[in-house]
C-alpha cells in the first residue's frame, strides 16, 4: 500500500479529524479501505489523490545538524500518517533570521545537507520540499531558496524567490530570476514560490498559465501579517483554480516572533487543514477529481480575455492618491 501514496485512487469522501503525534497535532484524513491497482486498463480515467504534510515548527536557529536530525523524525511521522511529500518552511535548513550567520551557513544546492535530506527521504518513503540559504557554486552569492527531493533521492525541483522582502533580505539574498515550470508528482503539477511571492497576483498566475494544480510555499511570516494566510492565499487558490500549501515557522526566533497559520487552501479557498501559533504537522489530501469539478463553478482559467491585461507587464510608476 505505501508504494502508491503518492499515486493513489479515488476513494470515499474524507472525514478531518486532528490526533495527537509526539508534541505536534496532526490533522489527519480518514479514508474507506482504498484497493491500489498497478496498471491501468485501456481508455480509463485515472483520477488522482494526494496527501500532503506542513511541518509548522519553531526549529533550531543557526544549528543545521538539529535541523536534520528533527526533519528525520518529523519525515518518518509524516510517511506513517499517509504523506506521500512534507513541506518545511522558509529557511529552515539554518534558520531565517539569523543575521550575518548566513553567511556561513549557505550552501550548495547539492551540498552536505540536500545529501543528506536525500537519504532521509530514501528512508523515510517520503518526498521532502524545504527551504534554506543556497550559495552559488559559481557566484558565490547567496539565494532564498526552495528545493524538492523525491523518495528516491533525487532532485525533482529548485525554485530561488523572486521578490524579496524588506532591507534585510535584500541586503542579504540575491533575488531569482524567473519561475520555474512545474514538476510532475503524484499525478499532480506542482510549482514552487516563496512567502512574500504569493502575495502578488501574478506570481501564482504565471504557475497556473504553466498548468500548476498545487503550489508549495515555504514561508517566513511575522504575526503583524495576518491577512495573508486569511484572505490572500484563500483567494490565489480560487481565483487560480490551484491549491496552496503555505508553510510557515512557529514561535520566535532571535526575537521575531512567527505567526504560524500554516494552511492547505482547496480550491473554494476554504482550508483543508490549518495550524495554530505552535508547532504543528498538518496531513491533508488533495483530490484531482475535486480540482476538475471546481473549474466548471470557478471558470477563471478558460474565461480569460489576456489582450486586456498588457499592462500588467508593463514597468508603472504607482502614483498615491490625493497626493499633491
Amino acid at each position: 500500500m505505501r508504494d502508491c501514496a503518492s499515486k493513489q485512487w479515488e476513494r470515499a469522501s474524507p472525514a478531518l479529524s486532528c490526533t495527537a503525534l509526539g508534541h505536534a497535532r496532526v490533522a489527519r484524513i480518514r479514508f474507506a479501505p482504498l484497493q491500489c491497482r498497478p496498471t491501468v486498463p485501456a481508455g480509463e480515467v485515472v483520477i488522482f489523490n494526494m496527501k500532503l504534510a506542513l511541518w509548522q515548527t519553531v526549529g533550531f536557529p543557526g544549528d543545521v545538524a538539529a535541523n536534520l536530525a528533527a526533519l528525520e523524525a518529523t519525515a518518518q511521522a509524516a510517511s506513517a500518517a499517509g504523506a506521500a511529500l512534507l513541506l518545511c518552511p522558509e529557511c529552515w535548513l539554518c534558520g531565517y533570521h539569523i543575521g550575518a550567520a548566513v553567511t556561513a551557513l549557505a550552501e550548495p544546492h547539492d551540498g552536505a545537507s540536500a545529501r543528506r535530506i536525500a537519504e532521509i527521504a530514501r528512508r523515510s518513503r517520503i518526498a521532502i520540499a524545504y527551504g534554506y540559504a543556497e550559495r552559488d557554486g559559481d557566484t558565490g552569492r547567496i539565494h532564498n531558496a526552495a528545493q524538492v527531493i523525491g523518495a528516491d533521492g533525487t532532485v525533482l525541483s529548485r525554485y530561488r524567490k523572486t521578490h524579496l522582502f524588506g532591507p534585510d533580505e535584500r541586503a542579504t539574498y540575491q533575488p531569482g530570476s524567473c519561475f520555474e515550470p512545474p514538476f510532475e508528482f503524484g499525478g499532480f503539477k506542482i510549482g514552487l514560490l516563496i512567502c512574500y511571492d504569493v502575495e502578488f497576483p501574478e506570481a501564482v498566475r504565471s504557475l497556473a498559465l504553466m498548468q500548476a494544480d498545487l503550489i508549495l510555499i515555504p514561508t517566513a511570516l511575522t504575526a503583524e501579517y495576518g491577512a495573508v494566510p486569511q484572505f490572500i492565499v484563500p483567494a490565489r487558490s480560487v481565483e487560480n483554480q490551484v491549491y496552496i500549501a503555505y508553510c510557515n515557522h512557529a514561535g520566535v526566533e532571535n526575537g521575531m516572533r512567527f505567526l504560524g497559520g500554516s494552511c492547505l487552501t482547496g480550491l473554494d479557498g476554504r482550508a483543508l487543514a490549518a495550524a495554530g501559533a505552535a508547532d504543528a504537522l498538518l496531513v491533508a489530501e488533495i483530490s484531482q477529481r475535486e480540482r476538475r469539478a471546481a473549474a466548471g463553478t470557478y471558470p477563471y482559467r478558460s474565461d480569460r480575455r489576456p489582450q486586456l491585461y498588457g499592462l500588467l507587464a508593463t514597468e508603472v510608476e504607482w502614483l498615491a492618491h490625493g497626493s499633491d
